[in-house]
């Protein structure tokens, strides 16, 4: 059985391969640490490659408690690298005092 953030990556991956913004898309692990090589279309830039890698992440997360964390690394002549990784909330292990929604006291 697959956990959230797993399902969100795969979703996050094929939602990328299909935009039309993006030529082709290589991932790579360093460290431990996921990161995409995109090559581009001609007309793109790195703002519309920033709001379609958004879109794609809004759509994998969609219906699950995760948040994007990503990360500009650097711009080649022939693509840029971009860290993406999706956040698990932690679960709070303590009550702080002020009424959280996802309060510790009120889970059995």
């Amino acid at each position: 059985m697959k956990i959230d953030h797993e399902v969100a990556f795969e979703t996050f991956r094929t939602k990328l391969n299909q935009s039309s913004l993006i030529r082709r898309s290589e991932w790579k692990k360093v460290a431990g640490l996921p990161f995409v090589y995109l090559w581009l279309e001609d007309h793109v830039d790195q703002r519309m490659l920033e709001d379609a890698l958004k879109l794609c992440a809004a759509t994998a997360m969609r219906g699950k408690r995760l948040t994007l964390e990503m990360s500009y690394v650097r711009k080649n002549q022939a693509f840029y690298v971009y860290r993406i990784r999706f956040l698990v909330p932690q679960r709070k292990m303590f009550c702080c005092g002020n009424l959280c929604d996802d309060c510790i006291r009120f889970t059995s």
